[in-house]
């Protein structure tokens, strides 16, 4: 494959979003990865570059379409003045963070860049700006999926966590919670592990909704009534699900680390041990969209928001994984165009695959 190009959406300009970005993009080995685009504003960078004081070079451009190869590329996706107010939510920072997703979206659809990186929102900020979706998870579902399900993934290096019902009230969890759509996240899931993250047989855990999982009824009936009709269904699929279990068990004692991908019910459920677990190198990936989208596993971060003190280790995460992610899309469609492809030609890309893994460990 020829070098991937990323899009990267600023995120939240009164957050630490454009610090990671560049604390990320400063260094030059990342060129050797993929074609950085930038969707944003090349003065708000200019600000925020000034604050985390990196030798960073960029070029600006009005699309994708003009992008330099060997460059970071920032799309300008409007010329006006901004009000940056570091730390605070406003609805000028929602409105210029829905821009530039905005931008990003709409060239990512049109084949100018080949996945997506999405630096932190404010649901707040978002909110004044009339954004009319919850969060990026919705947003992207609406405009990359097929008009089925999504699944928010959290991922590290040990770790999956799915999430059944994404950002709800917890008081309408319960009523959220349906066979059909623990069955249809469970087909997402199955395949984005298979094809995403090439596990040829993944192992699915599956949590219950109540405590000890409802405890044969004593404590709630939805895991004998929702939950096992749907791994029934999930199983007659070829899909190895198994549960549910008893969240605090569960991962209390280890249990978690024998299975490829965990699906929670909703999201405090998965969050809590994910970020517990794996926090500041975790990745949020959208799976089942028809398009790569990535996130760091953490927000704004107002509370450090132009302080120079905010760590990109889960943003650079977050970009590796875009780039991996799409590289193993394109491979799994190539083998099985052509299942007779030549050992060599594996050997060769194994080999390349273990060198570029040894240079980002430098990064």
């Amino acid at each position: 494959m020829e070098k991937l190009r990323i899009g990267i959406s600023m995120g939240d300009m009164n957050g630490i979003g454009l610090e990671v970005i560049l604390k990320t993009l400063s260094n030059p080995k990342i060129l050797e990865f993929c074609t950085p685009v930038v969707y944003g504003s090349s003065k708000v960078v200019s600000y925020h570059k000034n604050i985390v004081n990196v030798d960073f070079q960029f070029q600006s451009t009005r699309s994708a379409q003009q992008l330099i190869p060997d460059k970071v590329n920032i799309v300008n996706c409007w010329q006006d003045n901004v009000n940056i107010t570091l730390g605070v939510p406003s609805e000028m920072s929602g409105m210029y963070a829905f821009k530039a997703l905005e931008w990003a979206v709409n060239e990512l659809k049109h084949g100018l860049i080949d996945a997506l990186v999405t630096a932190p929102i404010n649901k707040h900020a978002m909110q004044m700006a009339n954004f009319p979706y919850v969060g990026h998870t919705e947003y992207l579902t609406k405009e990359l999926g097929d008009g089925g399900e999504s699944v928010m993934l959290m991922v590290s290096d040990n770790l999956r966590i799915g999430l059944v019902t994404n950002h709800l009230p917890i008081q309408n969890v319960a009523g959220a919670i349906r066979k059909e759509l623990i069955a249809k996240k469970l087909r997402v899931l199955n395949n984005t592990l298979r094809i995403d993250f090439g596990i040829e047989r993944p192992t699915i855990a599956v949590l219950g909704l109540n405590p000890h999982a409802g405890d044969d009824g004593v404590i709630g009936t939805e895991e004998e009534t929702i939950i096992r009709p749907a791994l029934l269904d999930a199983k007659e699929r070829g899909i190895l699900a198994m549960g549910p279990f008893a969240a605090d068990g569960f991962f209390g004692s280890g249990q978690y680390r024998k299975f490829d991908a965990i699906l929670a019910m909703y999201h405090d459920q998965g969050l809590i041990p994910f970020k517990a677990l794996s926090f500041g190198s975790g990745v949020n990936f959208t799976a089942g969209l028809d398009y790569v989208r990535t996130s760091p596993d953490h927000g704004t971060g107002y509370d450090i928001a132009g302080k120079n003190e905010a760590d990109p280790s889960s943003f650079r995460e977050a970009l590796f994984m875009a780039i991996d992610i799409a590289k193993n899309r394109y491979e799994y469609a190539k083998d099985h165009a052509n299942p007779l492809m030549r050992r060599e030609k594996v050997r060769e890309e194994e080999a390349n695959e273990a060198m570029l893994g040894a240079e980002r460990e430098e990064i």
